[in-house]
């Protein structure tokens, strides 16, 4: 904590007066995948110029009506099964009253009380414990322009680029007790969102934010205490900094003898701490009523069934079969399927080869993936799609280890070279001779040699076996590097008296 006061336990937060719980729940807004905005034709495109991609439905301009976009009601449609949530058959679109210059209706077209998805759930894992956070609804709204204050030094201006884009709000019960547990909540439902193709996750454009509802309550206490809201949140790390600050200032109030009051604040992430929006009374009034310019929402069940039909394999289901197809353990098999992308990467170099009697060994694949590449990758800041090694390249790498052509020391080294030259792993190891030793007469003349020349080290290996090591690496370094390294053990056990 900022304080430098420590959790009592993974959920609870100790106070100068006892232990408190943390209570949080989350409405995330997920911008869907769609090339055109929610009731109008304009595009969605990230970047253009202000006020470019404005329809006169965006607009509001008299006279213009909403005309409902088929592709996001199938992208939510498609994002509530992939929450295992219900499916509503019969949803309505609201107007939300209030007034915002960047909202220029007036209202904010959204749903309330008939959403087009209701109660879902979504499996995380935190520090070995699995838990279920519940879902309580997913609703489809418009979202409102943006407001700029830097660009005229009397005024704000106004670019609706973003007025009408659809936004899925996906509300969490408060089910959430820790930051770590937040994190790893928007982090899976990051996920799901991006192996079904219905959001595309990117927060750094506002694709993805959550407005994060806090309260703390005294450990063991049954009824919730006052929440506040922290608005648009626009990363997972901030998300983590947002709770452990405002239930810090929530705790330190109570324990001094104040109350908490319900309101909206903002996380400033250069100072780690929220501060005050605007007060929230208890039940805030947008006049919802029914948008007289579009009717109920009517699916029919053949229509979910088919888009159910159509959902690709999502991350819990391939973790499963990963850790049986591939023998994986379940945190090897988390990691790689955390991205599609990452999950098809490992899976196209462990499959089987053209001609080949079986697969390739998992655990090989999956240790070459996530050290070695994934490494490399994050520290060359790439993803996997930049990645300058091939699938067919890494699986040569690995079969070429598998046959006992090249050691796993050597396998880096040509790793390497795939990585800054490219070229067939196969004719760099032929050309530049780096073929494992395993002539055990060409071994055998090494050991001989080191051992002539340490006749010490001999009687101090015989006493303390341990210092076999050492001959193991004069030997290699002898020879470069490529001697087979179970050889050179195996020899050097029987010739030093220790098989």
């Amino acid at each position: 904590m900022a304080d430098g006061r420590k959790t009592s336990t993974d959920t609870l937060l100790a106070g100068s007066t006892g232990d408190w719980e943390v209570v949080i729940g989350l409405e995330v807004h997920a911008q869907v995948a769609s090339k055109a905005k929610l009731f109008s034709g304009a595009s969605t495109a990230f970047g253009g110029a202000p006020n470019s991609h404005v329809s006169l439905v965006d607009a509001a301009m008299p006279g213009m009506l909403p005309v409902i976009n088929r592709g996001c009601i199938d992208q939510a449609v498609r994002t509530g099964l992939g929450l295992a949530a219900q499916i509503n058959l019969t949803s309505v679109f609201d107007r939300k009253n209030y007034f915002y210059p960047d909202l220029p209706q007036g209202y904010q077209i959204s749903q309330y009380k008939q959403p087009i998805v209701g109660a879902g759930k979504v499996e995380i894992e935190v520090d070995g414990r699995v838990h279920t956070v519940g879902i309580e609804r997913l609703h489809l709204e418009q979202d409102a322009g943006k407001l700029v204050h830097d660009q005229h030094p009397e005024h704000s201006l106004v670019d609706l680029n973003r007025s009408g884009v659809a936004l899925m709000e996906i509300v969490s019960k408060p089910d959430l007790r820790s930051a770590k547990q937040a994190q790893a909540y928007v982090t899976k439902l990051r996920s799901i969102l991006r192996y079904l193709g219905t959001c595309d996750g990117d927060m750094e454009k506002g694709n993805l934010r959550a407005d994060v509802n806090v309260s703390v309550r005294r450990k063991g206490a049954k009824e919730l205490g006052t929440r506040c809201e922290i608005k648009n949140v626009n990363s997972i790390r901030f998300i983590g900094q947002a709770i452990e600050a405002e239930a810090r200032r929530q705790i330190d109030i109570i324990e001094d003898g104040g109350s908490v009051e319900q309101e909206t604040r903002l996380f400033d992430p250069t100072r780690g701490e929220t501060r005050s929006m605007r007060s929230k009374e208890e039940a805030h009034d947008y006049r919802y009523f029914p948008d007289p310019d579009l009717l109920p929402l009517e699916l029919t069940q053949a229509y979910v069934d088919d888009l159910k039909r159509q959902l690709p394999e999502l991350p819990d289901a391939k973790v499963q079969r990963f850790t049986k197809d591939y023998r994986l353990s379940a945190y090897d098999a988390r990691v790689l399927t955390a991205e599609r992308e990452n999950a098809d990467f490992f899976e196209a170099v462990a499959k089987a080869r053209a001609g080949a009697a079986a697969p390739r060994d998992g655990k090989m694949v999956a240790n070459w993936v996530i050290n070695e590449l994934f490494g490399r990758l994050n520290k060359e800041g790439l993803t996997i799609a930049a990645s300058p090694i091939s699938t067919a390249q890494l699986g040569a790498i690995i079969d070429l280890i598998g046959s006992g052509a090249i050691s796993g020391k050597i396998a880096k080294d040509v790793f390497e070279i795939v990585w800054r030259e490219g070229g067939d792993p196969i004719d760099i190891v032929e050309r530049r001779g780096l073929k494992q030793v395993t002539d055990t007469g060409a071994i055998e003349t090494a050991i001989d040699a080191i051992i002539a020349a340490n006749p010490d080290k001999v009687a101090a290996v015989q006493a303390k076996p341990a210092m076999l090591g050492w001959f193991v690496g004069q030997v290699m370094k002898s020879t470069g590097g490529k001697a087979n390294p179970q050889a050179v053990n195996d020899l050097l056990k029987r010739k030093l008296g220790l098989a």
